[in-house]
């Protein structure tokens, strides 16, 4: 299989995330962060699973750099734990915790690695949760202070920095259905956990400013998003998972207001008493790239609203209802495999966002079974074309005028998959869970050569 033509300007990576790698959950001070206490409440994870060993890429992640070094890539896509550098989200740094991190750069950077710094990665401290967490405006404040500690302490050698991953997950997956950390059905705290998380966003751009840190965007996972049908009903639907997927997000970063349909989509939920004059402005400032999160898209029809009461509704019931795409092959997260729906979501964000700043896709990849032969090689063939595809659809959408700088895949190592545990295997790299040692898959090998064919033609 042929890796796709991309432009030679184009950078290349891979990803991971703190709480699904790094284990060591309670060594060298770490506090408990809200995922260690969601992974504890029965019934929540898989088997009872969670992030306390994980990986072990905290003792290992020399290994993990070589890992990566041997991929050849541009780019290493890491978060930092926060509750690791401010066990009780506040107040002095754990000098143990920032010398991970440090030892980490470091060594990303003599192997000839970039690091991609994630300043929230949804491990929030759980002592800030116990607190009021994202439903309270003083935790965008303490957001603001772990990310000046981060700055001061790795922006010497770190050029690139996200402030958040997913709000949408955490606000509404964690806030409003619950079944991501901490769990709650709420629908007023789902969207003040929303607003709050943007203004957390806010305020970190301007400590990064202050602290001369290089490039500063946010990672957001838009959906593409198909109506059912034709009929108005649907499309109408469509429209308000529109704003609570992508424009609650969108709108107020890039365009400076609020969508314009929340009373419809939200109905008494929509007078907002959480947000202030000069909000949009902090939540506004300029981004040197946005970062991007794709991996399926999303068919949804009208539906009618789950509550008998409207003032009770959760952030989440917009009255549409989620729908199987059918005629597709399915990950093994029962998502549908849609390359050209990655092209098509590039493109309407490029067209609906005029002066959208340059976009990192940072994250793309796909879970799938992952069983070794008898001789222990991972012949990972539906990951290959997935990824193959997927570049494929991403030079589409290059070549159609979207300023695409980036491309990570989703992810260096099979990991922790928040409620699903370790049943689910998105690495290039196989993990086993009992001894911990790492197996590069025939993926690791195929994304390997394109990135050197990529270099080759940069060069």
């Amino acid at each position: 299989m042929n890796a796709p033509h991309l432009p030679p300007h184009l950078l290349f990576g891979t990803a991971t995330a703190a709480y699904q790698v790094e284990g060591a959950a309670a060594e060298d001070g770490r506090g408990p962060s809200i995922w260690d206490a969601y992974c504890r409440t029965p019934g929540r994870v898989a088997r009872g699973e969670s992030g306390d060993v994980a990986c072990d890429h905290y003792h290992r992640y020399a290994e993990d750099v070589a890992l990566i070094a041997g991929l050849g890539v541009d780019l290493y896509r890491f978060s930092v734990s926060w509750p690791r550098v401010q066990p009780d989200g506040g107040g002095r740094p754990h000098p143990r915790g920032l010398a991970f991190y440090d030892r980490l750069v470091d060594a990303l950077l003599e192997a000839g690695v970039a690091p991609v710094l994630t300043l929230y990665h949804w491990d929030l401290p759980q002592a800030l949760e116990e607190t009021g967490g994202w439903r309270v405006r003083d935790t965008a404040h303490r957001f603001a202070d772990y990310t000046r500690i981060v700055a001061d302490r790795l922006g010497d050698r770190v050029d690139r920095w996200i402030t958040l991953n997913e709000p949408f997950c955490s606000a509404f997956v964690g806030h409003a259905v619950g079944r991501h950390a901490p769990g709650t059905r709420e629908g007023a705290g789902a969207l003040a956990a929303a607003h709050h998380l943007l203004l957390a966003h806010g305020h970190a751009v301007a400590e990064l400013r202050d602290a001369g840190a290089g490039q500063v965007g946010i990672t957001l996972n838009p959906d593409h998003l198909i109506p059912a049908t034709g009929s108005e009903a649907d499309l109408a639907a469509v429209e308000r998972v529109r704003t609570l997927h992508n424009r609650t997000w969108f709108d107020p970063l890039f365009t400076g207001a609020y969508p314009d349909n929340e009373r419809e989509v939200w109905g008494p939920l929509a007078d907002m008493p959480h947000r202030e004059e000069g909000d949009l402005e902090t939540i506004g400032r300029p981004l040197d790239f946005l970062g991007v999160n794709f991996y399926r898209p999303l068919m949804f029809r009208a539906a009618p609203h789950t509550e008998p009461d409207p003032a009770l509704r959760t952030a989440v019931d917009v009255g549409a209802e989620q729908v199987d795409l059918d005629g597709y092959r399915t990950t093994t997260m029962g998502w549908p495999v849609v390359p050209e729906s990655f092209e098509e979501l590039l493109v309407d964000l490029d067209r609906r966002y005029p002066g959208l700043p340059p976009i990192l896709v940072t994250e793309n990849g796909s879970a799938e079974p992952d069983e070794p032969d008898a001789g222990g090689r991972v012949r990972d063939t539906d990951r290959i074309a997935y990824l193959n595809e997927h570049l494929d659809a991403l030079g589409r959408a290059i070549r159609a005028g979207v300023d695409v700088r980036g491309y990570f895949v989703w992810s260096l190592l099979d990991n922790f998959e928040w409620a699903y545990g370790y049943e689910r295997r998105f690495g290039l790299v196989r993990v086993d869970y009992d001894s911990l040692e790492r197996h590069p898959k025939d993926s690791y090998h195929w994304y390997r050569d394109h990135v050197a064919a990529h270099r080759a033609r940069r060069e």
